[in-house]
């Protein structure tokens, strides 16, 4: 849950700066919301979950 909580506020981050410095429609951030709400209800969705928790889980352990 922290997980898929702290990528919608990451992803909401980039959204915003993409909007604001790079010129992002909003007709552009409309149909990525809706890609994304699409996507996740589709079968590839639980493969994208596992390669996520796997990605998190691989820079949680690294020591800087």
């Amino acid at each position: 849950m922290v997980l898929s909580i702290s990528g919608v506020v990451l992803l909401g981050i980039i959204c915003f700066l993409f909007f604001k410095k790079d010129g992002m429609k909003l007709t552009h951030a409309v149909v990525c919301a809706l890609f994304g709400f699409f996507l996740a209800g589709s079968a590839i969705a639980p493969s994208i979950t596992a390669s996520t928790a796997s990605l998190a889980s691989l820079l949680g352990g690294i020591k800087l």
